[in-house]
């Protein structure tokens, strides 16, 4: 009988989850590898505002400036460019192919990034919505 191999998925990128959870089998901080490592890294890049960082006061994209901003055609523009922006230049393991940004009557941002990411020929669809508090 001839045993077929197990397909092991590589990992290439890897990245510590915000929330720092525990893997209950190695009691070890659980780790997002590969496609929701890049994932993460997207939404945090989208979610920070410039000098929110410290010692990196340029990382982040102002989006939330935008939130109480009528949705008019420059909004979505100047919106799209921000996104596509700090993509460009903060994350290096992505290939950014679109960015779709919907904004609704309640205020809320619908951000939707479609983007390879390196050595992984898969398109990758992901989206992040913002939401206004009143």
């Amino acid at each position: 009988m001839v045993q077929i191999p197990k397909r092991v998925t590589k990992e290439i990128y890897a990245d510590l989850p915000k929330d720092l959870k525990q893997n209950p089998v190695s009691l070890d901080i659980s780790r997002k590898t590969n496609v929701e490592a890049v994932k993460e890294s997207l939404k945090n890049l989208v979610m920070t505002e410039r000098g929110e960082r410290l010692f990196q006061p340029h990382i982040g994209c102002d989006i939330r400036s935008l939130l109480f901003d009528n949705a008019t055609p420059d909004v979505l523009i100047t919106a799209k460019q921000m996104i596509k922006d700090v993509i460009r230049d903060y994350e290096p393991r992505c290939m950014l192919n679109d960015v779709d940004v919907l904004f609704n009557t309640d205020g809320d941002v619908f951000i939707t990034i479609l983007f390879y990411v390196i050595n992984i020929d898969v398109p990758i669809e992901y989206t992040i919505t913002l939401k206004r508090v009143r």
